[in-house]
């Protein structure tokens, strides 16, 4: 994965081989990404990588996230459930997503149309971030290391097919995750499980 903000938008994140060729789905939605980072940094944002991709962050707490698809482009929220979308044009990642958490879009130009949209949503996050408020757990909700959590976020496809396992199965990669205290440890755990998640396996499955 890149560790370099430059390199995200001049060759994508580098978690797939399609990285610095001319199939990167960065290079399909350049100019709609790039209008994206523009608003998020004269948002007053900081702009950082992690998991690959700019990531934006206001009182040391993760407010969006971009990433670049085959199909779309998209700017994701963390605490996504604190945001209160009054013209409703936030979606759900997936069919297992708690909240609509993204603004999706399939037309570079369309970022630049929702801009005020756009702005209003991230200063509503920068907000809550800077008063400390989290968006409550669901009732019964598994407790999930704050990690786990945010590479959920960061990754649709991770998320989708984690929240698609039983419940027994995403105890035991919360378990596991949680067994070391150290973040860059529990980071590199779930960077190794990704594929195991994605093949609908526990942590114990073999």
């Amino acid at each position: 994965m890149i560790t370099e903000i430059e390199d995200y938008f001049a060759k994508g994140c580098g978690r797939c081989d399609r990285f610095a060729t001319p199939d990167c789905s960065v290079k399909a939605w350049g100019e709609g990404l790039a209008t994206l980072r523009r608003i998020c940094r004269d948002a007053g944002l900081v702009e950082v990588v992690k998991w690959g991709h700019p990531t934006y962050m206001h009182a040391n707490r993760n407010i969006a996230i971009i990433g670049a698809f085959r199909g779309d482009f998209r700017l994701s929220f963390f605490e996504a459930a604190l945001l209160s979308d009054p013209k409703g044009v936030m979606e759900r990642q997936g069919p297992n997503t708690a909240h609509a958490d993204c603004l999706r879009f399939t037309d570079s130009a369309a970022s630049a149309a929702m801009e005020p949209v756009i702005r209003s949503l991230l200063a509503e996050a920068m907000d809550h971030a800077a008063a400390g408020r989290r968006a409550p757990k669901a009732l019964g909700a598994l407790d999930l290391p704050d990690e786990l959590v945010e590479a959920l976020d960061a990754d649709p496809d991770l998320a989708e097919a984690f929240h698609a396992l039983t419940p027994g199965r995403q105890k035991s990669w919360a378990l596991q995750v949680s067994a070391t205290c150290v973040p860059a440890t529990r980071r590199a755990r779930i960077e190794k499980a990704r594929p195991r998640i994605l093949a609908g396996k526990g942590a114990h499955d073999r």
